[in-house]
């Protein structure tokens, strides 16, 4: 079992930036590919970016890529993404994902992930 836990969202203006982090529970959580989501009002859930779990291999949506940075620390159970050039497109509430998959997998299909968090609201204003 694995509990994600999210953090770092917030209100930015266009042109910045922001780090988000998942914080995962469970011993096994290095054997995971772990992924972020989102999710914009009244549109579904879609991609965003993912990690294998060695941390050499990664996939990003069209959308962010050169934007967006996803990375993992092991020793602290937790997987980061950098987010700079902020959109207003970017608005969504993000969530953490963690799946026994490839990265390249993740970014085909959300579904079928093993654990979820309960998401955190990223704003940014024009």
């Amino acid at each position: 079992q694995v509990t994600l836990v999210e953090s770092g969202g917030g209100l930015v203006q266009a042109g910045g930036s922001l780090r988000l982090s998942c914080a995962a529970s469970g011993r096994t959580f290095s054997v995971y590919t772990m992924g972020w989501v989102r999710q914009a009002p009244g549109k579904e859930r879609e991609f965003v970016a993912a990690i294998n779990w060695s941390g050499s291999n990664t996939a990003y949506a069209d959308s962010v890529k050169g934007r967006f940075t996803i990375s993992r620390e092991d020793a602290k159970n937790t997987v980061y993404l950098q987010m700079n050039s902020l959109k207003p497109d970017d608005t969504a509430v993000y969530y953490c994902a963690a799946s026994i998959t490839t990265a390249q997998a993740m970014a085909s299909t959300i579904n079928g992930m093993d654990f979820w968090g309960k998401g955190t609201l990223v704003t940014v204003s024009s």
